[in-house]
């Protein structure tokens, strides 16, 4: 495997580089964090919030060098990097606010009188196995909840993303996380296996494609430890006959667009109800097609790169096989010279034949679908492997309601599409996942829920 390494996507070129550690380095990183966790378990609580109401405030002090890090090594157009270090500030802040509550005892109603109480405890080491796509938001989602339990982390972040992944280990020691309690490692998927495998390990966190998460699940499961995937989605966005089409079409721009599409959560698959299709799908591909992709250090930019070349090889694979099939592709020129640029587009006329049916579109494509009727929208949202977000157009909140009940999703947003916010539980079902990150279903994951029971005396 090769070394972890910086390479502007913009440009191509390589700028750092980083060597994979030895087996000898990784058991000395188990054995440090190991040993971290018994005494990070026993700091007050206090104290672990306090670092991480630090790592908020840093977050936000550090707001430049982090988001120009992030569009050095994956393309993210600068104001959005700016959002995503932000939303990191207010994910370290949520969980200092609230760890206190969501771990105070629970005292249960116990048949036989006595006293029965569940505590939240931690479990020891967890490793984080994190994607490219948001290099810090995934880390602090994963991190911020696990560290104010207790526990401690291995990070093996995405090779395109070394110096992100050194940034967020730096933020976080100076906050006063103890250096043992949070490592990053750069690791490569033999050394993932065997580092789940060990028994100083408790449990693994991964976000990223479905092939890895099966992988990671596998060996989890048999060596009888925790686990939490966060995979792939191909959310549906759903346009029923009474939408505002103005408001669903500004929407689903920025749904489908931001990142340049390259996250889990994007809106991709546009389900249109007939009567309104036409006017939808008329304005929708004249805003995708009239959005310029740019440099992602400019300001102005909405759409940067694709995290590297090989992304925008293997999107635009998917694009011609459905084109070849007899989709039509509606796009602006794609750029030509350097760099991992795709222009935003939308197909029309996709069967389920075609790869990008079924298959998930990273990057700025869209794909519209005609339906006659909410309940067949909801059936052709259904018909996917994946089941994370979704998003409802209405102005019948009753019946956007009702159908929400009806997919097979995660998250359902009605009016708006899926987000994320440190307070909201995130995760899905289906090929999309197991398990939740964030609100107080991220201090569950890991933890111990331990029964203590005092039996009312004879």
């Amino acid at each position: 495997m090769g070394a972890y390494a910086t390479i502007n996507p913009a440009t191509g070129e390589a700028l750092a580089e980083f060597p994979v550690i030895s087996d000898r380095e990784v058991d000395a990183i188990l054995d440090r964090a190991h040993t971290a966790y018994l005494s990070w378990r026993e700091t007050p609580l206090a104290q672990r919030t306090a670092a991480l109401a630090r790592a908020a405030q840093l977050s936000t002090e550090r707001i430049d060098e982090l988001a120009k890090l992030l569009t050095l090594e994956m393309g993210k157009p600068l104001m959005q990097a700016q959002g995503e270090v932000m939303l990191v500030a207010s994910i370290f802040k949520y969980y200092a606010e609230n760890a206190e509550k969501f771990l105070a005892d629970e005292v249960l109603d116990a048949v036989g009188g006595g006293e029965a109480v569940v505590r939240t405890e931690p479990i020891g080491v967890i490793l984080g196995v994190m994607p490219w796509n948001f290099p810090y938001y995934q880390v602090a989602r994963f991190a911020a909840p696990n560290l104010a339990l207790g526990n401690t982390i291995v990070l093996k972040h995405a090779r395109n993303c070394p110096q992100s992944a050194l940034a967020m280990e730096k933020l976080l020691h100076d906050a006063g996380i103890p250096k043992d309690a949070y490592i990053n490692a750069f690791i490569d998927s033999r050394q993932v296996a065997e580092i789940i495998a060990d028994p100083r390990v408790q449990g693994v966190s991964l976000t990223g494609s479905e092939k890895a998460g099966s992988a990671v699940g596998e060996v989890a499961g048999r060596h009888m430890k925790r686990y939490v995937l966060e995979l792939g989605g191909s959310d549906p966005f759903i346009v029923l006959e009474d939408a505002d089409v103005d408001g669903a079409v500004k929407e689903a721009v920025m749904g489908r667009v931001m990142n340049a599409g390259q996250a889990c959560t994007a809106s991709k698959r546009f389900i249109v109800v007939d009567s309104v299709y036409d006017e939808f799908t008329q304005k929708f591909i004249g805003a995708m097609t009239q959005i310029p992709t740019g440099d992602p250090t400019d300001p102005a930019t909405m759409v940067g790169p694709l995290s590297s070349a090989q992304a925008a090889k293997d999107l635009g694979e998917l694009v011609k096989d459905a084109v070849d099939k007899g989709a039509e592709l509606h796009s602006a020129p794609q750029p030509d010279g350097g760099g991992a640029y795709y222009a935003p587009a939308v197909l029309t006329g996709v069967t389920s034949e075609m790869r990008a049916f079924s298959e998930e579109l990273f990057g700025p494509v869209a794909t519209v679908f005609r339906v006659p009727s909410p309940q067949a929208a909801v059936e052709l949202a259904n018909s996917s492997p994946f089941g994370l977000g979704g998003s409802i157009f209405t102005k019948n909140l009753d019946l956007a309601r009702e159908l929400a009940g009806d997919l097979e999703t995660g998250m359902v947003w009605i009016n708006a599409v899926t987000g994320s916010s440190a307070e909201l539980p995130f995760g899905g079902v289906k090929r999309s996942g197991v398990g939740r990150e964030l609100g107080k279903y991220g201090m569950s994951e890991f933890a111990n829920k331990k029964l203590v029971r005092v039996p009312q005396p004879a």
